[in-house]
C-alpha cells in the first residue's frame, strides 16, 4: 500500500468536528493509501512535522491557508521534497477555492484523490515562501490581527467587520523605492499586493490570465490614501480590470525588490504574520514544486489550458459563423 500522511491543524478558522478523520481514513484505504493522522499542536509545528517525516507518497495538509504555508515551507527545508495536497478548512479558504474545491469536506478529498499532479511556481520574501499572496500596508494586517475567536464565531464577517474599521482609520504613505522588470521606481504608496494566485480576498479571477506555472507573479501598488479616492476606486473596479484603477501601478515580474526609507513591520505573508523587520525585501521565485490538485480548475491555473482555452474559443467562433451560413 501507499502511504499517506494527514496533518490536521485543530486551531484553523472554520468549526468542525474532527469525525470527518475517520470518513478520510476509510476513503485513503479504498483508495490502497494506508493513512497515518497526526494533529498540529502549536504555530509552526507543522513546519517541523513535514521537515521531518520519513519518505510517503503523499501529504495532505488540513486547515486554512497559513496551514498551507506551513507544510510547503517544511518541505522546500527537505533534501527529498514530498508530495503536497491541501484541503481548506480556514476562514477565507481562498487558495481552495483557487484549486477547485467545494464546501463539502468529505467531497474534498475525493476530488483531490482523483486529481492530477502538477508542478506550481512557488514565490519568496526574503527567502520565506508564500503560496498565493503577500503584502504590505493598508488592509494588510486584517488576516493576522482578527482574532481567532471572531473568526470561529463569525467566519468571513470577522474580517468585513475588521476591515469597515481599517477602512475609517488614517492611511499611512509609505516612502520607498523598488525596482521591476529592469527598471526603478520612488514614491510614497499606502499598500502593497504580490500574488500568484486568481482567487485573492474572497474575489474570484482577481486578476486576469494568472497562471501557476508560468514564472511570474503579479504585483500591485497604491498611492491612495484619501477615503473619497479609495470609494472612487472601488466604484471604478465594478466596471474595469483591477489593473487599470488610476492610483494603482501593476507589474508581472519574476523579481521585485523593495527598499523603505524606514525599517517596516507586518508583512502579510499568506494571512500570516511575516517574523521579520527590515527595510529590504527581495521577491523571487522557486520552480516546479510538485502537489497534488483537483481537476476541476486546472485549465484555468496553468499554461498547458490556456491553448486549450484558446483553442475551444475558435472553435465556438468557427461554429457560429458555420450556423449562420447554413441559415
Amino acid at each position: 500500500m501507499k502511504k499517506c500522511t494527514i496533518i490536521y491543524n485543530p486551531h484553523s478558522g472554520r468549526k468542525v468536528k474532527t469525525n470527518f478523520l475517520a470518513a478520510y481514513v476509510d476513503i485513503l484505504l479504498e483508495h490502497d493509501y494506508d493513512p497515518e493522522v497526526i494533529f498540529s499542536k502549536y504555530k509552526g509545528h507543522i513546519k517541523k512535522i513535514v521537515e521531518e517525516l520519513p519518505e510517503c507518497d503523499l501529504v495532505i495538509s488540513i486547515g486554512g491557508d497559513g496551514t498551507f504555508n506551513e507544510a510547503v515551507t517544511g518541505n522546500l527545508r527537505r533534501e527529498k521534497r514530498l508530495l503536497l495536497s491541501h484541503i481548506p478548512l480556514g476562514t477565507t479558504n481562498d487558495i481552495g477555492a483557487m484549486f477547485g474545491y467545494g464546501s463539502d469536506i468529505i467531497d474534498n478529498l475525493k476530488k483531490l484523490l482523483n486529481g492530477e499532479e502538477r508542478n506550481i511556481d512557488i514565490c519568496t520574501v526574503n527567502k520565506k515562501p508564500f503560496v498565493y499572496v503577500s503584502g504590505f500596508g493598508k488592509f494588510m494586517t486584517i488576516p493576522f490581527e482578527t482574532s481567532r475567536i471572531s473568526k470561529k464565531n463569525l467566519g468571513r464577517l470577522a474580517y468585513l467587520k475588521d476591515g469597515v474599521k481599517e477602512f475609517f482609520s488614517t492611511t499611512r504613505l509609505h516612502e520607498l523605492t523598488y525596482r521591476v522588470n529592469g527598471e526603478e521606481y520612488k514614491g510614497l504608496f499606502s499598500f502593497i499586493l504580490v500574488s500568484n494566485a486568481n482567487h485573492i480576498a474572497g474575489i474570484n479571477n482577481f486578476y486576469n490570465n494568472v497562471y501557476l506555472n508560468d514564472g511570474k507573479f503579479e504585483v500591485l501598488f497604491c498611492n491612495l490614501n484619501r477615503r473619497k479616492d479609495v470609494i472612487k476606486s472601488l466604484l471604478y473596479l465594478a466596471t474595469s480590470d483591477i489593473t487599470k484603477v488610476p492610483g494603482f501601478y501593476f507589474y508581472k515580474t519574476d523579481k521585485l525588490e523593495i527598499e523603505f526609507a524606514k525599517e517596516t513591520d507586518k508583512w502579510c505573508i499568506d494571512g500570516e504574520e511575516l517574523e521579520e523587520k527590515n527595510k529590504k525585501y527581495t521577491i523571487e521565485m522557486i520552480k516546479e514544486f510538485k502537489i497534488l490538485l483537483p481537476k476541476k480548475n486546472l485549465d484555468n491555473l496553468f499554461v498547458e489550458g490556456k491553448g486549450k482555452k484558446e483553442k475551444e474559443k475558435k472553435n465556438n467562433i468557427v461554429n457560429k459563423v458555420k450556423s449562420i451560413i447554413k441559415k
